[in-house]
């Protein structure tokens, strides 16, 4: 199988770079600047699983010239538009996109753009970031990738993608119900994302703080409520997961949303915290914690594009 990344950053370079590091057939859709970059050092990835430094095939948007049978399209949801520019001449009539972006209303835009039948379902959870020297590190040990067909279906792609991801040291699913894993990602992201960047901490900080654990937890029952009301109630090892991940007092983590954030860059304040918030409207849940970390974040994003902060 031919594999298109989009990007060579904290998710497509550590996701991408462990499928080269398997033998896959694997290119990096990129940059001018970042197949430079790539084409001088290679692709390197810092990991306690594994460090990882070697050549990689890169291409250009405009130099796309056949088409791939899967894309891994791991962009923010700001640059979701331009992404599917990009992509768009390497998606074929058997081409199946995998998306790894956070939340789930990018779903609408890749099915009205490429049709539903080529959209998989997919998303990650990884601690990874892209240093300004082009190395991709890796925090901890969690590096879970889930792909599957929408439907449920073990279709002969989705098999024929498991297949390439067992030759990796990638912990990953073929999920029989990807809609519920997304459920289960997004009530855990919305409330990590929410709290975060509300109190400017990670969760190790904000457990330490009064009323820091009460918040945390008001704000994963909330998330939980409404994706029951969605139709996917969380599973009671999801909502596990949620609770020792979000209210760990030695946890060192954060949403990439704060350090995006801190580092006056573009948020996923729409795609993530203001989708949920309108769906807790929607449904009368409890929206408190949503709406002021909305508030937050727009607010943020005024002061932000006043200012017009360089590189941004």
């Amino acid at each position: 199988m031919k594999f298109l990344v989009l990007g060579a950053g904290a998710i497509g370079g550590y996701f991408g770079g462990r499928l080269v590091e398997s033998g896959a057939d694997v290119t990096f859709l990129v940059r001018p600047g970042r197949r430079d970059q790539l084409e001088r050092d290679g692709l390197c990835i810092e990991s306690a699983l594994g460090n990882m430094s070697r050549p990689v095939r890169t291409v250009l948007a405009d130099s796309i010239a056949l088409h791939y049978d899967v894309v891994l399209l791991t962009c923010k949801a700001y640059d979701l538009q331009s992404s599917i520019d990009a992509i768009a001449p390497g998606v074929g009539p058997q081409t199946a996109i995998i998306p790894m972006l956070n939340g789930l209303a990018h779903f609408a835009v890749l099915d009205a753009r490429f049709g539903a039948s080529r959209v998989m379902g997919g998303t990650c959870m990884i601690d990874s970031i892209l240093g300004r020297d082009g190395v991709v590190r890796h925090g901890g040990t969690l590096q879970r990738l889930v792909f599957g067909e929408r439907d449920g279906q073990r279709s002969p792609r989705a098999e024929a993608v498991a297949a390439v991801m067992a030759g990796t040291a990638i912990d990953w699913t073929l999920s029989d119900d990807i809609d519920q894993v997304l459920w289960e990602k997004l009530v855990f992201l919305a409330a990590m994302a929410s709290l975060t960047c509300l109190f400017r901490g990670n969760v190790r900080e904000i457990m330490s703080a009064p009323g820091g654990r009460e918040a945390m937890e008001r704000a994963i029952a909330g998330n939980a409520e409404i994706a029951a009301h969605e139709g996917h109630p969380p599973s009671a090892a999801g909502l596990d997961f949620a609770r020792t991940r979000l209210t760990d007092p030695a946890g060192p983590w954060s949403a990439s949303m704060l350090r995006d954030l801190e580092g006056g860059g573009r948020v996923e304040a729409d795609h993530v915290v203001g989708w949920m918030l309108d769906r807790a409207r929607r449904h009368g849940v409890d929206d408190t914690l949503l709406s002021l970390a909305f508030t937050h974040l727009k607010t943020f994003e005024a002061r932000r594009d006043a200012n017009r902060l360089p590189g941004r």
